[in-house]
Order: C-alpha cells, then sequence, then structure tokens
C-alpha cells in the first residue's frame, strides 16, 4: 500500500526515519535514471563526508595514569583477591563521528566526465554542514555541471536561492546552459505539505532528450519496500506540522467511517 499522503508523508522527516530514506531513494532513484540515460551515461552513487568535531571543552587527551596496588599486594604477584586501584579516574573522550551522505552523479561513459549532480539534502547539509555544502554547490554552478537539489524537510533554513518562494519542500533543477548571461535562473518546483512531488527533468548536455524522475513513484515505492506503514506513526512527525495540516494529515491517517445503510 502506498503512503497516504498526496505528496511527501511527514513522517518520514523524522530523525529516526530520515537516514533510512535518504539512504534508500538515491539508489531508487539511480535505478530510474540508469534505465533512461544508457548507454551514453552511467549513474554512479558517491559520497559527501562530514566530520562531526565536539565542542573545545570536550576534546582532549585521554591519560593513562599509573595503576597501583594495595597494601600488602606485590606488583604482578598473586594479588590474593584485593582490588587494583586506580589513583585517579578520567573522563572518556568525545570521539570525531563521520557522516557519509550519498548523492548520484550522471557520468559520460567514454570521457567519465561529470555531467549532473543530484543531492537530497540531509539535516546536515542545511545546518553543521551548510557552508561546506554551499562550497560545494558554488564550485558546480561556476562548471558546466547540471545540478538538481531536492529538499524533502521543513526543518532548518532553506539553501539561499535568490527569490525562492515560501514552501516546505522544493526541487531546482539548474542546467548550466541557463546560467550563462546575465539573467542566471534554474528551474524550481516549490511545494506545499499537502502538494504531490512533482515529476523533474534530469538535464543531460544541450540539446539531448532529458530523463524524468518521478519523485512521488520514488517515495511510494520505499514506502512499501521498507515497510514504513508499520511503525512510522507510533511518533509525531518531526518537526511538527501547522495545525491546520495536522488536523488534515490525522484525517488522511484516520479516515471517518461511513456508516453503511
Amino acid at each position: 500500500m502506498p503512503s497516504p499522503f498526496p505528496g511527501m508523508n511527514p513522517y518520514i522527516e523524522r530523525p529516526d526515519v530520515w537516514n533510512d530514506f535518504h539512504d534508500s531513494f538515491i539508489p531508487a532513484l539511480r535505478e530510474v535514471l540508469t534505465a533512461q540515460v544508457l548507454p551514453r551515461y552511467y549513474v554512479r552513487i558517491e559520497e559527501n563526508l562530514y566530520i562531526h568535531e565536539p565542542p573545545a571543552k570536550e576534546r582532549f587527551p585521554l591519560g593513562r595514569p599509573d595503576l597501583s596496588l594495595h597494601p600488602g599486594s606485590q606488583p604482578g604477584g598473586d594479588t590474593g583477591g584485593v582490588a587494583i586501584a586506580a589513583p585517579v579516574y578520567v573522563g572518556m573522550p568525545v570521539i570525531e563521528e563521520e557522516e557519509r551522505l550519498p548523492f548520484l552523479e550522471i557520468r559520460d561513459r567514454h570521457k567519465h566526465e561529470v555531467v549532473t549532480v543530484i543531492e537530497l539534502l540531509s539535516p546536515t547539509n542545511k545546518s553543521s554542514g551548510r557552508d561546506q555544502y554551499l562550497a560545494k554547490v558554488q564550485r558546480i554552478l561556476a562548471s558546466k555541471t547540471n545540478l538538481v537539489e531536492i529538499d524533502l524537510l521543513r526543518d532548518h533554513t532553506k539553501m539561499p536561492w535568490n527569490q525562492l518562494p515560501e514552501c516546505d519542500y522544493y526541487a531546482l533543477v539548474s542546467r548550466y546552459t541557463e546560467r550563462a548571461g546575465e539573467n542566471p535562473r534554474a528551474a524550481m518546483w516549490p511545494l506545499r505539505v499537502r502538494d504531490p512531488l512533482p515529476t523533474i527533468p534530469i538535464p543531460l548536455r544541450a540539446g539531448e532528450t532529458e530523463p524524468k524522475a518521478d519523485l512521488q513513484a520514488i517515495l511510494h515505492h520505499i514506502y512499501d519496500a521498507a515497510g514504513y506503514s508499520m511503525f512510522l506513526y507510533e511518533s509525531d512527525p518531526e518537526p511538527p506540522l501547522r495545525a491546520t495540516d495536522a488536523v488534515w494529515a490525522a484525517q488522511l491517517l484516520n479516515p471517518p467511517v461511513t456508516p453503511t445503510s
């Protein structure tokens, strides 16, 4: 059974679900695109690496204090069950965490040049790793590589696209041919939580037929394959829905029963 929501399912945005969805979405989209771009192109899964460092006050070397023995025990000998006592105790350091976020590259099969980059944004892209991600976007925009950016998260500040309409989600398609000249532009699909997800074109080289990505169909496929319906609705959406949207969502999940005559 597909997701009961006509568009993005806001329950998928919860932190305990999102990583699974993100890691499922990328290979599902690759499968859809590969069938359309072969034999001239192929689609690769690559990774953005983010290092999450603890605050400065939590970063310190782990000491190695000498061990001492209780009176009457001999080093290296039988302690007779007497416990070895450490002179001091130290805290454990917080270890740096690595986060790897997959994305897609469409590459030319002969020269292996990157033609298009496709990103599904995660919370890290929009928060702690924002500067790193935006630096990558700037490099892409300065090149002849197309960019597709999909944001299905209501939380955190949206990316700083010029004149971005008020929206909950969006899909952006930046063709390199439309970035030249005095008025560079990118195609945008702004969405509210009740809107169906669009089918978007995925640009290749200028003049070539563009494959299509039905984002709604991909979401429904993942929803079924992951069995989300079995556990997704045990907790509320994060972030919370607007009051009117919360009522709407509750009605979708628990439709009124029509009395039988």
